[in-house]
């Protein structure tokens, strides 16, 4: 099985950027996808930054994939989703339908797990539009992966580490905190690089806000579902940044994978529902 590293669902100074994925060109992953996908505001890295990064990575043997943003609101936001789209060089990952209207009739671009895609004629209607690859939506199931993958041949993706992108609005819910409008946030999403974590009133772990991304509380984690992913048909495990540990999970993953004797699990606190049919914050 292969892994990757999905986009940075986050706000990281360039720095910070910069310096995360100068580890991952040593790190055992195959794939990584990159570019911003939750908010135009994010300004940090231009789309030029992303592209030499791509390079580098790219000339470390790995697959470099470019996603586009999940929602697009006015004609900057469209702008840079068409450079995204016509860029080239790169493989491109859509998360809406403009993008795919975009992709449609070139070969070769991934199918982002926020179109929604959960029966095989979907997916089939857009393998044949180009699609070779389809990132599955976070709520699919280990059955109802195997069902699509028996009646539609693709690549297969599944999200496999990190908080999962449940939900985005129109609305920032990190400037709602601070009681800012969304066009005057100040960038506060700078100061949470793993979003801003969520208790219910008897102190539970209940969600993560990341700006106009509603996240799960608790790391989704996939490690001892290894198998079972790979009786679904699923070629890819994605790993999703953190600020803290997301090259420990790619080694974790990468021994489970490799049936490794000695695989050491990750510490701490995980849900893994979704896959077993269950709520998704459970731990089965």
């Amino acid at each position: 099985m292969k892994i990757s590293l999905g986009p940075i669902q986050y706000y990281w100074t360039r720095d910070a950027v910069r310096d995360f994925y100068s580890s991952v060109a040593e790190a055992q992953v195959d794939i990584v996808y990159l570019g911003e996908v939750v908010c135009s505001r994010r300004h940090e890295m231009a789309f030029e930054d992303w592209l030499d990064i791509a390079d580098t990575l790219a000339a470390r043997g790995k697959e470099v994939v470019l996603s586009t943003q999940v929602l697009t609101e006015g004609e900057g936001d469209l702008k840079l989703v068409r450079r995204v789209a016509g860029n080239g060089r790169f493989r491109v990952e859509a998360n809406d339908m403009g993008a795919v209207a975009m992709l449609a009739g070139t070969a070769g671009w991934v199918a982002g797990p926020h179109l929604n895609l959960y029966n095989p004629r979907s997916l089939a209607l857009l393998a044949e539009l180009g699609a070779t690859r389809w990132v599955a939506p976070v709520e699919v199931t280990a059955a109802a992966a195997r069902g699509i993958l028996s009646a539609c041949s693709i690549e297969a993706e599944v999200f496999a580490y990190g908080r999962l992108p449940l939900a985005y609005s129109a609305r920032c819910f990190t400037a709602r905190r601070y009681n800012l409008q969304k066009e005057h946030c100040e960038f506060r999403c700078l100061g949470f690089p793993d979003g801003i974590p969520l208790a219910t009133r008897e102190g539970e772990p209940f969600l993560t806000l990341n700006g106009v991304q509603t996240q799960s509380a608790l790391l989704y984690n996939l490690l001892g579902d290894v198998q079972s992913l790979k009786d679904a048909g699923i070629e890819i495990l994605r790993v999703s940044p953190q600020a803290h540990g997301t090259l420990d999970a790619v080694r974790a993953l990468r021994a489970a994978c490799n049936c490794e004797p000695d695989a050491v699990p990750i510490p701490g606190k995980f849900c893994n529902g979704f896959w077993h049919g269950r709520p998704g914050l459970e731990a089965v």
